[in-house]
């Protein structure tokens, strides 16, 4: 699997991305910021000017079944907020 495993669509995000030229990425978990760099200038062709990560830790969930208490826990994962420079723009929906 690669560096960039899918991009983040959110209200907010679009909007970041239409204003502040930001967008967002889930991303390997070993990944660091050089890394997701270059992934998306090589994927998009695009020139990157900031990357901000953030890891999430996954939850603990439990559910109340017939069969008892169901207990888990939620995938952790790590997010890439990429920041553009001058007029690029990345369009997550060309290939629809």
């Amino acid at each position: 699997m690669g560096i960039l495993i899918k991009p983040i669509v959110t209200e907010k995000l679009t909007v970041q991305g239409e204003k502040l030229n930001r967008y967002g990425f889930i991303v390997d978990a070993d990944a660091n910021k050089l890394q997701i760099k270059a992934a998306v200038e090589a994927a998009y062709g695009v020139t990157v000017a900031d990357v901000n990560t953030v890891n999430y830790h996954g939850k603990k969930k439990s559910r109340f079944t017939k069969a008892g208490i169901l207990t888990g826990r939620a995938n952790s994962f790590k997010k890439a907020y990429i920041t553009l420079e001058g007029e690029d723009k990345i369009d997550f929906y060309a290939n629809i």
